[in-house]
């Protein structure tokens, strides 16, 4: 299937046929006139360039001549093509680092320089730079190739191939977003020093979350303004948990690896408030948002097609984001998930991310954002949560995002891996208590997640820590409040010691600083429910809702949303009225009634198989220069030449060498020498792995013997180089 990921004007994927005119005449002589007696044979003189130009303007334009050069694409060049238009006229580096794990430096070069013999690439030069573009004369015949991306981004189906499903443990779903907050919101000492997780804090988070980076999430949770630090302590912004429920699952999840990625980039400037994040953090999510737009639900992407996605994305935008990583932080988050048919590495949508639509969800004690109740009580028909034992429960995942806040505000997190289960305990009560939830409204709340299992003993054990919850409450202010059963506290020494105003009959006043002295001057009076009422405090980010992502409008460079990857291959050309191969043999069959030496018909076989003729007059009048590329084995001589034709045009060689078991070592590099060693030619090299660094020369030279060479090989340079 044909897509069009180029959303722009034909004609813009394309130069003038003036400009490429003027490329071509800004040729060095020689490569110009090779070119044009490839197709013309001998030039007669006199001549001019630009009636040359024409003239080779006016060839390519024949019908048959087009037909040939459609039938003549392959797959490479195919991928090739509709790269340089992905692109927009490519430096020859960016093609390479799109390729790599496909195509080795040589074998793109090769495709390149071909492709330019073939007159359907060519190369100009722009502020210093060289670049590569589609030759417009051939618009019509290449234009269905620029425009389909399915062999640049081949994915497959799932069938039974399928030898198992990867699915990592999902750091920030909604259920562990819940966790987090409960177990944050248990904990007094939080920090010691310059926010340092106390040790004891991430032991404990060890065993509640297996397998996570605690400072890490909360580290990236901080960035997002889910918590803020309070001195020694933690404290989540509930505002914020609130905002985060507006979203959709998946836009949920975007936020949090955007979070994950902007922290993991600068958690070494601690002193960076989170409020320094919040644009960083958007634009990646905007990021994530579009890159996962990309994606085909169904289709199994292999890892290259979406490292290369990813490079689309990035030469289109400001971020820089390794690919492996946001992949690893896209499966932890579960927008995407992994499978592996056979021995590759397959990705698909996760299902959290094919939700797409943000929804509010409602929750019992999250809407009201005054008291964190809500008296309309929704009646789900299936239970998301189950009694474990006691005063234990299971979570299952169907769980709304609200639902599982909710749960978190009342109960302590005790397990969130593969099973999530919380724990509803005095402690995280009597927090909920202070927030001004009822032991009514937490009752309605289980039984409705439970679907009305919640016992008797569960009830009365609410209401009797509601009952003496009312009893003692020590409010920040400071003001201390104790029932008239209870008076008798005001003559322990510990409490008189603290009451500096009797306000009214059960009503003192205490020193500003007392709250922490009081509370343990009630304990130790034998006070073990002391009511806290908490104040609602926003954290750095509250002023701020989260906006749903948008995905990225490239306006004519890339429309991300119809990018659908199929199965690698090209359907264009497929019409054409004859093949590559029959013509390849036609050519052939030709050039064997030819009159020709043996060096001649080796030289313009050699053309036939590179796909350069395009006509039978090329054979017929060709003039013919005899170019050896490569020499094997025992070809010393061969291989001689070739080593100082490359040092004279210094073209960069592909050299292979047998080790042992018949393993081959292959390099590339440019040639710097050939020096005699007692009987021996040894070539120095300077190796690389691509163009850039083999021009770079950022490693020390080789020197290998030419005997021990089993493959020598020159690549040939562009046409277009000066």
């Amino acid at each position: 299937m044909t897509n069009n990921l180029l959303n722009r004007k034909n004609n813009s994927i394309f130069r003038s046929v003036d400009f490429w005119k003027s490329a071509v005449m800004l040729m060095p002589d020689n490569s110009f006139f090779e070119l044009l007696r490839s197709v013309f044979g001998k030039i007669k003189t006199p001549f001019k360039k630009q009636q040359l130009i024409n003239d080779l303007e006016t060839f390519l334009l024949r019908e048959d001549i087009q037909q040939t050069i459609i039938a003549y694409i392959d797959e490479n060049d195919a991928k090739v093509i509709a790269a340089v238009a992905l692109f927009g006229e490519p430096a020859p580096g960016t093609l390479e680092s799109f390729f790599t794990g496909e195509l080795n430096y040589a074998q793109l070069q090769d495709i390149i320089v071909n492709l330019e013999e073939r007159f359907i690439l060519y190369r100009f030069n722009e502020d210093k730079t060289d670049r590569i573009a589609l030759n417009p004369v051939l618009e019509q015949a290449l234009l269905p190739f620029a425009k389909n991306v399915s062999p640049l981004f081949p994915a497959i189906t799932p069938d039974d191939t399928l030898t198992g499903t990867e699915a990592p443990a999902a750091v920030l779903d909604d259920r562990i977003l819940a966790g987090l907050l409960s177990f944050v919101s248990a904990i007094e000492l939080f920090f010691r020093g310059e926010n340092v997780i106390r040790k004891k804090v991430i032991e404990a988070g060890k065993t509640c979350f297996p397998g996570m980076d605690l400072p890490l999430v909360l580290g990236s949770l901080q960035a997002l303004g889910l918590f803020y630090a309070d001195g020694d302590r933690l404290v989540p912004d509930r505002k914020r948990f609130d905002d985060l429920g507006l979203l959709s699952p998946r836009e949920r999840s975007e936020y949090c690896a955007a979070a994950l990625l902007v922290y993991t980039e600068v958690k070494s400037t601690p002193s960076i408030l989170p409020p320094l994040f919040r644009s960083r953090i958007r634009e990646v999510t905007n990021f994530i948002h579009s890159f996962l737009n990309t994606f085909k639900e169904g289709l199994l992407y292999p890892e290259k097609s979406l490292i290369r996605m990813l490079e689309i994305f990035k030469t289109k935008t400001s971020i820089t984001i390794s690919g492996n990583v946001l992949l690893e932080v896209l499966e932890k988050t579960g927008l995407v998930t992994m499978v592996s048919p056979e021995s590759d590495r397959f990705r698909q949508l996760g299902s959290i991310a094919k939700s797409v639509t943000a929804k509010h969800e409602g929750s019992d004690l999250v809407q009201n954002t005054s008291s964190d109740v809500s008296s309309d009580i929704r009646q789900d028909v299936r239970p998301v949560i189950a009694i474990d034992s006691g005063f234990s429960f299971i979570v299952y995942p169907e769980i709304s995002y609200a639902d599982a806040i909710s749960l978190a505000s009342i109960m302590n997190i005790r397990e969130a891996g593969a099973t999530v289960r919380f724990e509803l305990v005095k402690d995280s009560v009597i927090r909920s208590f202070d927030r001004n939830v009822s032991a009514d409204e937490i009752t309605d709340l289980l039984n409705r997640l439970s679907g009305s299992r919640i016992d008797d003993n569960l009830i009365w054990t609410l209401k009797d820590w509601e009952k003496r919850h009312g009893e003692v409450s020590l409010k920040k202010g400071i003001v201390l409040t104790i029932a008239e059963e209870q008076r008798y506290l005001i003559n322990t020494k510990g409490i008189s010691n603290l009451i500096m105003e009797t306000l009214a009959p059960g009503l003192y006043l205490l020193s500003e600083n007392a709250m922490d002295d009081a509370a343990n001057a009630l304990h130790s009076a034998g006070i073990d429910i002391i009511a806290r009422p908490v104040k609602t405090v926003s954290g750095t980010l509250t002023s701020n809702q989260f906006l749903p992502p948008s995905s990225y409008d490239f306006s004519d460079k890339i429309n991300t949303t119809q990018i659908v990857p199929q199965q690698a291959g090209s359907e264009a050309g497929n019409n054409s009225a004859f093949s590559a191969a029959a013509l390849i043999e036609n050519f052939h069959a030709v050039l064997e009634t030819m009159p020709l030496d043996k060096a001649a018909r080796t030289e313009l076989a050699a053309r036939v198989d590179r796909r350069l003729i395009l006509c039978e007059t090329q054979l017929k009048e060709a003039v013919i220069r005899y170019e050896k590329l490569e020499a094997r084995l025992l070809d010393y001589a061969g291989k001689q030449n070739i080593a100082k034709q490359a040092l004279s045009q210094q073209s960069p060689l592909e050299i292979v060498l047998l080790g042992g078991e018949k393993t081959e070592k292959r390099i590339f590099g440019i040639p710097k020498a050939l020096e005699k060693e007692g009987a021996e030619l040894v070539l120095v090299i300077m190796p690389g792995t691509s163009g850039d660094s083999l021009k770079e020369g950022n490693e020390d030279s080789l020197r290998i013997p030419l005997a021990k060479i089993s493959l020598l090989r020159r690549i040939k340079k562009s046409i277009f180089t000066t």
